[in-house]
Parts: C-alpha cells; structure tokens; sequence
C-alpha cells in the first residue's frame, strides 16, 4: 500500500498542474482585428478547450503509474513506495499532457476563426 504521503504529494503536484498551468495563452498577431468579434471568439475558443478534463486525465496517470510502479517496486520488496512514486509520475506526466493538448485546442480553433496565432 502506498504510503499516505505519496498519495498527498500526487495530489499536490496535480493540483498545482492544473492550477497554474491549464490556461492557454496564445499570443495573436491583432493588426486589422475587430477586438469585439476577438473576445467573442476567444471566449468561445476557451470554451472549447474547457472540455478537456486536465484532473481526471492526471487521476488516470497516477493510477496507472502507481501500477507499474509498485510492480518495479515489488522487485525491491517495496511495492507501497513504487507505487507512490508511479503515481507521481504518472499524475504529473498525464497532467502536462492534458494540459498540451489543452492548448492545442485553443490555438486550433482561433488558427480556425482566421487568426494569425504566433506562438
């Protein structure tokens, strides 16, 4: 069984993820752009890209890792740290993922509307 503050710091970690890194900033070239029909569209963009879950795609992660991780630990004799460990990671790495692709959908849908998007 993973111990306590594993889990603790898998939750902290994904939170932190989710919380500083899932808005999506593009940077748009706005020369000859009606920024009223912008805002629309950038709200409605943002909206989109809302519908990725950056929370639940980490939980699946720390799942995940804390398999494979309490299989590689099991090896040692200590499967409960393995397995905290492969939460964290696994948490971490599915929560920069979902964040990537967050991002992505953002960008794709202003490159969409017309917008020449920079970055």
């Amino acid at each position: 069984m993973p111990r306590p503050f594993s889990l603790l710091a898998a939750a902290v970690i994904t939170a932190g993820l989710a919380g500083c890194a899932a808005h999506p900033d593009p940077i748009v070239d706005m020369h000859g752009v009606d920024e009223e029909i912008f805002a629309r569209d950038w709200a409605e963009c943002e909206s989109y890209s809302e519908q990725i879950e950056i929370e639940k795609g980490a939980a699946r992660g720390a799942a995940g890792g804390a398999v494979v991780g309490a299989a590689a630990g099991a090896i040692s004799g200590r499967a409960g740290d393995g397995a905290g460990y492969g939460a964290i990671y696994g948490a971490t790495r599915s929560g920069l993922d979902a964040d990537r692709e967050k991002r992505m959908v953002f960008k794709r849908c202003l490159r969409g509307r017309g917008y020449r998007v920079l970055n």
